[in-house]
C-alpha cells in the first residue's frame, strides 16, 4: 500500500509500520518463506505500491494467482481482521492497470525476440549445451555477424541488409551450412566437429518442440515498451503467463536473465533516484542459478550488481534464502522472510543462515521466531534513509487491494484486447481461407523446389519463393498496385523498357533500420532499372546540412590531429635541448671533468693490461 510517499508493507506488534523507502527501492530485494506461508500477498503488496507510486512493475505469474490484479478486491471476514490488526487508515478495494503477456501468445500478448539479440550465450543455456558445443555455436554466430552465411531476398528481390539469425530456421539452416562448410572455417574460426554439430541439432530440435519456435522470431520485444505509466499516473504491472513456460526450466530462467540483461543495456546511467525506473519480480528464483555455467553466473551477478545504478529493483521470490547464491544473496537489502520449517538437519542449517541475514531486534529471538511465524506473518527489514539495513520487524502483512486468485478466461481476454499493445507484437496472418494461420505454416506442397529466400512482411519469417512465381503479397487486392520492382530478379531486365519519364508512385518498401515496411515515394531509374526513393524537401534539407555537418567534423578533426602531432614534435625538441643542456652542465663541472679525467686514466689502464696480457701471451706461444 503506497501511504505517505512510502510502501507499507506491513505492521509489527507494538502497532509501528514497517515502510519500504522509495529512493531505496533499487536495492533489489528477497522474499523467502516455506509453501503456503504467504509469499504472493506480500509480492502483490509490494507489487501494489510501485503501481501507485508510478512505477512499471514485471511479474512472473506461475500460478496464475497474479492475475487478479487487474480485478477489485472484495471486502470478507478475514480482510476485516486484517486490517484491523494493521491499522491501516482506510481498505479501498481497487483495480489495477495490468497488461498480459506469453510467450506461447496463448494467454497473452506474445513475447518474441530474435535468436541473434539472445546471443550465444544465453542460448547455450537454453539448449543445455557443454563447454564444446557452446564454443561451435558461438562460431556459428560469428559466421552469420561477418556476413558470410548465404544471403537472403526481400519482397522485391533485394538483399536484405538485416541480422539473418531470427527465428529457429534460421539458425537450423546456420548451423547446417557451418557444419557443412566446415574445413572453410576451422583456421579463421576454430575446431567444428561433426559430433557437436549433430548435437545443436538435437538441442534446437528439442526446443523446437518445447515452443522455442513460437519465442523466437518478429516483430522482436521493445521493453521500452514496459517503461510506461497509464493515464493516471500508475504504473503499468506486465504479468508474464508462465505456467507453460515454467514447465521448461531452463527457458524459463533463461528468458528472465535474457530480460534483465536488455533492460540493463537499454537504459543509461542514473545512480541515485528518487524511485526506481521499473521493479522485476522473478518467482521460483532458484532456476535462475540451478546448474549454472560459472560464465553465466558471473553475468548474473553482473547485472545484479550494476542494473541497480540504472534505476531497476530485482526483487526475487523463492522458498529458502539459500537457493540464491552468496554473492547475489549479499546485494538484496530489502528483505521478507516468511515461515521456514526445520524438520531435518538440513532446514535447520538453511534456518540459521536466514536468521544470521538480519539486524538484531532485542525483543525476540530471530532463528526461533522463523519457525513459529504464522501465515501472513514475515520478519521485515527494510534499508533505512541512509541505506543501512534496519532492525529486524516480525509484523503481520496488509491485504493487498486487488482481487486475491485468478481471473477467468473472458477477463483475460477482455484486457488483452483492450491493451494498447494488441496488435503490435502478433503476426499479421492471412486473411483468405487459411485464417488465423501464420503464412509460413501454410502448405508450400505445390510449389517447386528450387527458388529463393524471401522476406513475408505478414509473418516476418524467411520462406521459399519459386523462381518464376509472383511473390505473395499482404493481401490480394494490393499485388494489382505493386510496381514491377517487385517481381523476382529474373524478371527485372523488363524493367529496363520502363518510360525513362516513369511518374513518382507510393510503394512498399522495408526500411533496414527497422525491418519493418513503410510506404515510401518511388521514381523509376532507367539507367539502372531499380526504382529509387524520392527524396522530400525536409529529408534533402537533413541530408545536405548531415554532409556539411560530417565535412566540418572531418576538417576539425584533421585540424586538431595536425595541431596535436605538431604540439608532440615541440615537446620532443624541447627535451632533447633539456637533455643537452643537462648533460653540458654536468661535463663543465667540477666533478663532470674530474669524472672524466677518472674515466679516461681507467679505460687506458685496462687497455694497457689487456694488451700486454695479449702480447705476453702470444711471446709464450712462440717460444
Amino acid at each position: 500500500m503506497f501511504y505517505d510517499q512510502k510502501i507499507w508493507v506491513g505492521t509489527d506488534g507494538d502497532g509501528n509500520p514497517a515502510y519500504l523507502l522509495p529512493h531505496m527501492a533499487n536495492r533489489h530485494g528477497l522474499i523467502a518463506g516455506a509453501t503456503g506461508t504467504g509469499k504472493t500477498v506480500s509480492l502483490k503488496v509490494i507489487a501494489e505500491g510501485f503501481s501507485d507510486m508510478g512505477v512499471p512493475v514485471f511479474l512472473s505469474d506461475i500460478k496464475g494467482d497474479l492475475s487478479g490484479m487487474v480485478r477489485e478486491g472484495a471486502m470478507n471476514a478475514n480482510i476485516e481482521k486484517r486490517v484491523q490488526m494493521t491499522g491501516m487508515p482506510g481498505f479501498e478495494p481497487k483495480k489495477y492497470p495490468a497488461c498480459f503477456w506469453d510467450v506461447y501468445g496463448e494467454q497473452g500478448i506474445p513475447v518474441r525476440t530474435t535468436v541473434m539479440e539472445m546471443g550465444p550465450m544465453l542460448l547455450s543455456r537454453m539448449l543445455g549445451l557443454n563447454e564444446t558445443q557452446s564454443g561451435v555455436l558461438n562460431i556459428v554466430f560469428r559466421v552469420a555477424n561477418d556476413g558470410k552465411l548465404p544471403q537472403k531476398l526481400d519482397m522485391y528481390g533485394q538483399v536484405v541488409n538485416a541480422p539473418q539469425l531470427q527465428n529457429i530456421a534460421d539458425l537450423k539452416q546456420a548451423i547446417a551450412y557451418v557444419g557443412s562448410h566446415a574445413d572453410e572455417y576451422t583456421v579463421e574460426y576454430g575446431n567444428v566437429s561433426r559430433a557437436s554439430i549433430g548435437a545443436i541439432q538435437r538441442a534446437v530440435a528439442l526446443l523446437e518442440d518445447q515452443g522455442g519456435d513460437k519465442f523466437f522470431g518478429t516483430p522482436s520485444l521493445n521493453i521500452a515498451d514496459w517503461i510506461k505509466t497509464d493515464e493516471n499516473g500508475q504504473g503499468l504491472i506486465h504479468i508474464l503467463a508462465c505456467d507453460k513456460l515454467f514447465l521448461n526450466p531452463l527457458m524459463y530462467s533463461t528468458f528472465l536473465l535474457w530480460l534483465l540483461t536488455e533492460l540493463y543495456e537499454l537504459l543509461p546511467e542514473r545512480g541515485d533516484c528518487d524511485k526506481p525506473v521499473m521493479v522485476f519480480f522473478f518467482d521460483e528464483a532458484h532456476l535462475l542459478f540451478n546448474d549454472c555455467p560459472k560464465q553465466l553466473m558471473d553475468k548474473i551477478e553482473q547485472v545484479v550488481r550494476l542494473i541497480r545504478s540504472k534505476g531497476v529493483g530485482v526483487y526475487f521470490i523463492t522458498q529458502n534464502p539459500t537457493d540464491v547464491p552468496m554473492t547475489v544473496l549479499g546485494q538484496l537489502g530489502n528483505r521478507v522472510q516468511h515461515a521456514l520449517r526445520a524438520f531435518t538437519p538440513l532446514d535447520q542449517k538453511a534456518v540459521k543462515v536466514a536468521a544470521q541475514t538480519f539486524r538484531t531486534n532485542p525483543k525476540f529471538d530471530t532463528e526461533e521466531a522463523i519457525t513459529l511465524l504464522k501465515t501472513g506473518e514475515a520478519l521485515v527489514s527494510f534499508l533505512d534513509e541512509n541505506g543501512a539495513p534496519g532492525i529486524v520487524q516480525r509484523a503481520t502483512i496488509l491485504p493487498p487491494q486487488s482481487y486475491m486468485g485468478a481471473i477467468t478466461v473472458e477477463e483475460r481476454n477482455e484486457v488483452i484486447n483492450q491493451s494498447e499493445f494488441k496488435g503490435v507484437y502478433q503476426p499479421m496472418t492471412e486473411q483468405n481461407n487459411m485464417e488465423q494461420v501464420p503464412v509460413a505454416q501454410q502448405p508450400m506442397m505445390q510449389q517447386p523446389q528450387q527458388g529463393f529466400m524471401v522476406l513475408d512482411p505478414t509473418t516476418g519469417q524467411y520462406v521459399q519463393q519459386p523462381m518464376m512465381q509472383q511473390p505473395m503479397m499482404m493481401q490480394q487486392p494490393m499485388m494489382q498496385q505493386q510496381p514491377m520492382m517487385q517481381q523476382p530478379m529474373m524478371q527485372q531486365p523488363m524493367m529496363q523498357a520502363a518510360p525513362a519519364q516513369a511518374a513518382v508512385q507510393t510503394m512498399l518498401v522495408m526500411d533496414p533500420t527497422t525491418g519493418q515496411y513503410v510506404q515510401r515515394q518511388m521514381q523509376f531509374n532507367p539507367a539502372t532499372g531499380q526504382y529509387m526513393p524520392v527524396m522530400t524537401e525536409e529529408e534533402k534539407k537533413a541530408a545536405a546540412l548531415a554532409a556539411k555537418e560530417a565535412e566540418k567534423a572531418a576538417k576539425e578533426a584533421a585540424k586538431a590531429e595536425k595541431e596535436a602531432l605538431a604540439e608532440a614534435r615541440r615537446q620532443r625538441a624541447d627535451e632533447l635541448r633539456e637533455e643537452r643542456a643537462e648533460r653540458a652542465r654536468v661535463n663543465d663541472s667540477v666533478l663532470g671533468r674530474i669524472k672524466n679525467t677518472a674515466i679516461s686514466s681507467a679505460t687506458r689502464t685496462a687497455t694497457n693490461k689487456l694488451v700486454n696480457g695479449l702480447l705476453n701471451s702470444i711471446m709464450g706461444k712462440k717460444k
